[in-house]
């Protein structure tokens, strides 16, 4: 079992910058990928980024591609997305989830945190 914690999350200006945190406890994590989604009122939840734990390739959507940055730190069992270049569009409520591959799909992952709200004002 893997328990994740979000935070980070907040109210932030277009073009502002924000930084969420997922800290995962439980079993071992180390052949673990984790995915970033995010759902935003009335839509599906979608893709967001993706790393995988054991050699630190990263995936993203179209959408956050060059504004968004995910990392991972091993040592403390912690993955970061680096939010920049904030949009309107961007508001939603953003999921940490962890899966034993990475892929854009929501069925990959089978551990998912609470979430953590994310509101760009324009």
């Amino acid at each position: 079992q893997v328990q994740l914690v979000e935070s980070g999350g907040g109210l932030v200006q277009a073009g502002g910058s924000l930084r969420l945190s997922c800290v995962a406890s439980g079993r071992t994590f180390s052949s673990y990928g984790m995915g970033w989604f995010r759902q935003a009122p009335g839509k599906e939840r979608e893709f967001v980024a993706a790393v995988r734990w054991t050699d630190g390739r990263t995936y993203y959507a179209d959408s956050v591609k060059g504004r968004f940055t995910i990392s991972r730190d091993n040592a403390r069992n912690t993955g970061n997305l680096q939010m920049n270049s904030l949009k309107p569009e961007d508001t939603a409520i953003y999921y940490c989830a962890a899966g034993s591959t990475v892929t854009p799909l929501r069925s990959t992952y089978l551990y998912w945190g609470q979430g953590t709200q994310v509101t760009v004002s324009s």
